[in-house]
């Protein structure tokens, strides 16, 4: 049986955060945006710093939207975005997907951004998500799938990346090409509605490279992934230097093109 936890590869360094302060509803919740009506209440599972959430309440006016996360120190960043943006229908609160403090049919919309990818037992997490979802509302989740992100021109370092990213994670109790498996899993949870869609980032810019580039060489040597990392015995400090150095190099081509393939789940409950 898989453990219900499982161990976050990223963590919360500034490097990991300079990614999730990037998101959007627009821009990793497009596929959900059209089914929401003003008056929803929305539960945001794994908010981290809750850009994506305070998107939601505004799209929710009369609605409210609640983030929940298992780190308590930065729903306190979430908690200053949603205020910041005068938002007064968002809330946050520390919770596990695996078990939902909350009642069966609370919420009408159950959403959930890049998790599925690091919890022990996706296919029970999205049972959980289901018990919480109302009758004829929606469970959305979308993941980004690793072994299906593809880029331009080739680069042994970032081939090494990639294979040492996917034997960590797997290793820390996640499942790194999540995004093909979404469907699979919402039909074993118990979904006989499922919409299967999926969205890419592109980063192709000199801007978005050095962005995208910096953010994964900082978080190759300096994360919670690079401490794993080592102390697991996947790879010295003098390789995640090397990989580090790699994305770089890569950044530094004027043809450089990277892309990051998200599978997405759109799943309405019976009602």
């Amino acid at each position: 049986m898989p453990e219900e936890t499982a161990t976050y590869t990223h963590g919360h360094h500034e490097s990991v955060l300079r990614s999730h302060t990037w998101r959007t509803a627009a821009n990793s919740a497009a596929y959900l945006i059209g089914s929401l009506k003003p008056h929803m209440r929305i539960l945001d599972i794994g908010c981290g710093p809750g850009t994506i959430t305070a998107d939601l309440a505004e799209l929710v006016p009369d609605g409210q939207v609640t983030g929940i996360d298992r780190a308590p120190g930065i729903l306190e960043q979430a908690r200053a975005t949603a205020a910041g943006r005068g938002l007064g229908n968002a809330e946050f609160a520390v919770a596990d997907v695996h078990a939902l403090p909350y009642p069966d049919d609370s919420f009408c919309v159950v959403h959930a951004h890049q998790v599925l990818q690091h919890v022990g037992d996706p296919v029970g997490a999205l049972r959980e998500m289901r018990r919480v979802c109302k009758p004829g509302g929606f469970v959305a989740a979308r993941d980004a799938d690793y072994q299906a992100m593809t880029w331009f021109p080739s680069s042994a370092g970032l081939d090494d990346w990639l294979a040492l990213y996917r034997r960590v994670a797997r290793a820390n109790g996640g499942e790194p090409d999540a995004g093909r498996r979404l469907r699979s899993w919402a039909l074993t949870a118990g979904f006989t509605e499922v919409t299967a869609t999926s969205a890419t980032w592109t980063f192709a810019t000199e801007a978005e490279r050095a962005w995208w580039s910096g953010l994964w060489a900082d978080r190759t040597v300096a994360s919670s992934y690079a401490e794993l990392a080592t102390q697991e015995g996947h790879a010295t400090p003098g390789k995640l230097a090397e990989l580090a150095e790699a994305w770089r190099e890569w950044s530094r081509r004027p043809d450089g093109w990277f892309s990051v393939l998200h599978g997405e789940i759109l799943c309405r409950k019976e009602a």
